[in-house]
């Protein structure tokens, strides 16, 4: 029941859809009718510009930490906590509110790492940003850094199945909202970082 309990009150804290509101209240648009779509940092970045697009990030990286906090002060156990963050990124991939379109999950996964294990929080950071600093594809990072996620929970926590089991879960999901990205990185028609998007895909 603690891991039901858990897991929804991620889920509401993670419909608090970031991007969405920044773009309403900047631009009185719907940033998903915009550029990739995507109600994510890197789409806000694109069509918005990089204030609005940092705004974003700090927001999505601070709802994670928050559903950790919640479930972890509730519950006493830091597991709970991380079931928490993995209901964030799920409200914030699918939120209900928002008829289920929602964005990739990258910023609130990095915050939810951040407070379940923080070696683990700045290591993946660490990926993303190296990545996207030398390819200036973001998804790149964003790929790389998920497929890291199991690998270090089981270096951290190998005596913790459900720490890798939950990294294995987070890995599927940002891939899976990638899958289009992983197709154009592999056609070498993906979009690189500061380049306009000219239309919505």
């Amino acid at each position: 029941m603690n891991i039901i309990a858990s897991l929804i009150i991620g889920y509401v804290v993670g419909c608090f859809q970031s991007a969405y509101i920044v773009s309403r209240r900047r631009k009185h648009i719907d940033i998903r009718d915009y550029g990739s779509g995507n109600a994510g940092t890197t789409n806000v970045i694109r069509v918005i510009g990089w204030k609005a697009g940092t705004v974003t990030f700090i927001m999505d990286i601070c709802k994670a930490v928050i559903g950790v906090y919640i479930a972890t002060l509730l519950f006493d156990d830091i597991l709970m906590g991380y079931f928490a963050g993995v209901g964030v990124v799920i409200g914030h991939n699918w939120p209900v509110i928002l008829g289920f379109r929602g964005g990739k999950g990258i910023a609130s996964t990095i915050g939810l790492l951040l407070m379940v294990d923080i070696r683990i929080g700045l290591i993946v950071a660490g990926i993303m940003a190296l990545v996207i600093f030398i390819s200036k594809y973001v998804s790149l990072g964003s790929i790389l850094m998920s497929i890291s996620i199991p690998i270090l929970m089981a270096i951290f926590h190998l005596d913790e199945i459900l720490y890798v089991v939950l990294g294995v879960v987070l890995m599927v999901s940002a891939l899976y909202n990638h899958r289009a990205n992983i197709k154009r990185l592999l056609n070498g028609t993906e979009n690189k970082l500061g380049h306009k998007k000219k239309n919505a895909e």
